[in-house]
């Protein structure tokens, strides 16, 4: 590739004098950085140019779908489509589950698949092919993906192809209103990860979580309203709606709860509730602190296997004006992973009748933890895993949310 490229320039007295040579880097981030006038539709050609830029050719843009089991394809002019591709045993699958770059060695080059990561979040992969690789092609394309999930993130903003590009399958109205309340499903930052899933992702209806780091502390929430369909939805957009503006007027877990009981309670009157579980975690010391709102007990995982469940007093679910509760604690330590989970989990029932239970879901965590690396990869394993063991079936929402202290 042409790394740089020198112009010249005429001075007012029609001197020709040398410019500032304009980096291939540089040009290429001009060529990028134009997007923000770009309407959505462009941003396909947008891309397909620049990867043309940087020698390639035939790129693809590959978007994780709800159910987080394929790679689907974005459509635009100048970039390939194809059939979705499986996470599962594919390259592309490897470079979006392991967060780095796949290179596939070909008769006509080489297809590098590179994961589009923003702020630890992952949008999916864009792939491509090159004729050689080398280590500067690799910190430039690195650089490029980086750019171009961003791109993603942006005109997802204010376009629907993107996320229609995602959706495989037909999604209730209770489900795209949970969608639209979620934050990025992965965050990855040095000091602290999380990640979660909600099942089945195209008819969830009462499930959500949410989360924030806020300077050194991460505060989370899980939540379960009762009930089903756009009712359930309802009244989770409303406990939502109540966490993230107590925990943004900077008040404790206590306080927290009680708000979020109040608008509940006002909302719905006293026959409706939402469990619900309210956490922080202070990610210098490793203080882990909570309320328990009716849910399961989280599971504390340490060296890849569960270790203990996470017992806290008993607090009623918000909407039925519990007293003020009590704040349980623990100091993590560094590596621990704190799994928190909603009934629908473990209260399926097997094709025998059974319910699946808890000691089935820590005995299949431990397994997971052992075959999966990042927090990303082993709530999607596990999610897939136990839906599979509970028969497929999903009568109700379920969903987990992994917290990892690093």
């Amino acid at each position: 590739m042409a790394r740089d490229r020198e112009v010249a320039v005429v001075s007012s007295d029609g001197e020709r004098r040398p410019a500032r040579a304009e980096g291939f880097g540089e040009h290429l981030l001009g060529l990028l950085l134009q997007a923000h006038e770009l309407p959505p539709a462009l941003l396909a050609p947008l891309v397909a140019d620049a990867v043309t830029v940087v020698g390639g050719r035939d790129p693809e843009l590959l978007l994780q779908d709800y159910g987080q089991s394929v790679l689907a394809p974005l459509p635009g002019r100048g970039l390939a489509v194809g059939e979705p591709v499986p996470i599962d045993g594919s390259p592309a699958g490897a470079a979006f589950l392991r967060g780095v770059p796949v290179e596939v060695p070909q008769v006509d080059g080489v297809r590098v698949y590179l994961p589009l990561l923003d702020g630890g979040d992952e949008v999916g992969v864009l792939a491509l092919t090159l004729d050689t690789v080398d280590e500067d092609d690799r910190r430039l394309l690195g650089r490029f993906a980086g750019l171009v999930a961003d791109l993603l993130v942006t005109k997802s903003g204010y376009t629907d192809r993107i996320f229609q590009a995602r959706r495989l399958e037909p999604m209730s109205v209770a489900a795209e209103i949970q969608w639209s309340l979620l934050p990025p499903l992965s965050m990855t930052v040095p000091r602290v990860a999380v990640a979660g899933i909600l099942e089945p992702a195209y008819q969830v209806a009462g499930d959500s979580f949410d989360y924030a780091l806020n300077d050194d502390v991460l505060h989370v929430t899980t939540i379960d309203a009762m009930g089903h369909g756009l009712d359930a939805a309802t009244m989770a957009t409303v406990a939502i709606g109540a966490y993230r503006h107590a925990r943004r007027a900077d008040v404790g877990l206590a306080e927290i709860y009680a708000f979020m009981d109040r608008a509940v309670a006002e909302q719905f009157g006293p026959d409706h509730f939402v469990t619900a579980q309210m956490m922080r975690l202070d990610t210098v010391s490793g203080l882990l602190q909570w309320v328990n709102a009716g849910h399961p007990q989280p599971l504390l995982i340490r060296g890849h296997r569960v270790v203990e469940r996470l017992e806290s007093a008993t607090t009623l679910p918000v909407g039925f004006g519990g007293e003020v509760p009590v704040i349980s604690e623990r100091v993590l330590r560094h590596g621990d992973r704190v799994l928190c989970f909603t009934d629908g989990l473990v209260e399926e029932r097997e094709a025998g009748g059974e319910q699946f239970g808890e000691e089935q879901l820590i005995d299949w965590v431990d397994r997971v933890e052992r075959s999966q690396d990042g927090v990303r990869a082993v709530v999607r394993a596990l999610s897939h895993v136990l839906k599979e063991k509970r028969g497929g079936r999903t009568s109700d929402d379920a969903t987990l949310f992994l917290i990892e202290w690093r």
